[in-house]
C-alpha cells in the first residue's frame, strides 16, 4: 500500500463560514476534516447514492498522491498546462508508507499511478491511444467497453497507486467481472486501489475494504449489509415493486 489515511491538516481545517459551503456541506467531507480517513486494505470501495460525496473524495485523494483531478498519468507530462486542484484537494493531506512516499519523491520513471475520472475517461481513450507510455493500441477504433478495459489493462498492470471514478461506466456485466479480476490480482502485488462506484459486481472484490458513504458521512460495511445490494436483490426479485411507484398502469 501506498497511502494510510487521508486527512484535513489543523492550520487547514474549514472555519465555520467554510463550514457552510460546499464542499464542506456534504456530510463524508465534513467528517473527513474531523476525524480523517484511514485505509485498511489494498482495495477500497465508496459506494453511495448520486450527491453522496463519492467522486469529491477519490478526487481529492488522486491529486493528494499527484495526480491531476483531469484524470491521468502519475508520471505524465502531458496533460492540463495548469491544472487547478479542487476545494477538498487544495487541503487535503495523505499520510504515506514508506513505499509511498518513495513513489512520489522518486525519479518520473518509477512513478506508477493512474486516476481514472468518469467524465474524461472516454476522451482519453478517444486520444491517447498509441501515445508513449500509454497503450498500444487504438483505442478510438473501439466500442467504449474495449477501450476501457484496454485502458485498464495497460495502465493498471503495476504495482501502483490507482484512483478510478466509477469505472463502471462503459462496462457490461461480463466486462465488470474482469475488471474485478484484475483489482483482486492488483492488490495482491503491492498496488492500491480506491474507488468509487455504483457497481455491486465491483464492490464484491474479495478483499477489499467497503465504505458506504451518505447522509450519514461513511460507514465501514460488509458487501451484502450495502443499500445498493439490498435494493439490487429486491428489484431483481420483483422490479414491479419498484416501477410501480414510478410508471402509471
Amino acid at each position: 500500500m501506498f497511502v494510510r489515511r487521508a486527512y484535513i491538516r489543523e492550520a487547514n481545517r474549514p472555519g465555520r463560514a467554510e463550514r457552510g459551503r460546499w464542499p464542506f456541506t456534504v456530510p463524508c467531507v465534513a467528517e473527513l476534516a474531523d476525524e480523517g480517513l484511514t485505509f485498511h486494505s489494498p482495495v477500497t470501495f465508496f459506494v453511495g447514492d448520486n450527491g453522496s460525496g463519492k467522486p469529491t473524495l477519490v478526487e481529492a485523494i488522486a491529486e493528494g498522491f499527484g495526480l491531476d483531478s483531469y484524470g491521468g498519468r502519475l508520471s505524465a507530462k502531458r496533460g492540463r498546462p495548469n491544472p487547478t486542484k479542487t476545494p477538498l484537494g487544495e487541503v487535503l493531506s495523505l499520510e504515506t508508507t514508506a513505499a509511498g512516499s518513495r513513489m512520489r519523491s522518486g525519479p518520473r520513471s518509477k512513478k506508477k499511478g493512474f486516476f481514472l475520472r468518469a467524465e474524461t475517461a472516454f476522451q482519453m481513450t478517444e486520444n491517447l491511444g498509441g501515445v508513449p507510455g500509454f497503450w498500444d493500441e487504438n483505442t478510438a477504433e473501439m466500442s467504449h467497453g474495449e477501450g476501457f478495459l484496454t485502458m485498464f489493462r495497460d495502465m493498471f498492470n503495476a504495482a501502483g497507486f490507482s484512483v478510478m471514478d466509477e469505472p463502471e461506466a462503459a462496462l457490461s456485466f461480463t466486462s465488470c467481472l474482469r475488471l474485478v479480476g484484475l483489482m483482486h490480482q492488483l492488490s495482491t502485488t503491492g498496488a492500491q486501489v480506491i474507488c468509487a462506484t455504483h457497481s455491486p459486481i465491483l464492490a464484491a472484490t474479495p478483499g477489499a475494504n467497503i465504505i458506504e458513504v451518505g447522509d450519514h458521512g461513511t460507514r465501514r460495511v460488509k458487501w451484502d449489509e450495502l443499500e445498493l445490494v439490498d435494493h439490487w436483490r429486491r428489484y431483481l426479485t420483483n422490479p414491479d415493486n419498484y416501477l410501480r411507484h414510478l410508471i402509471d398502469p
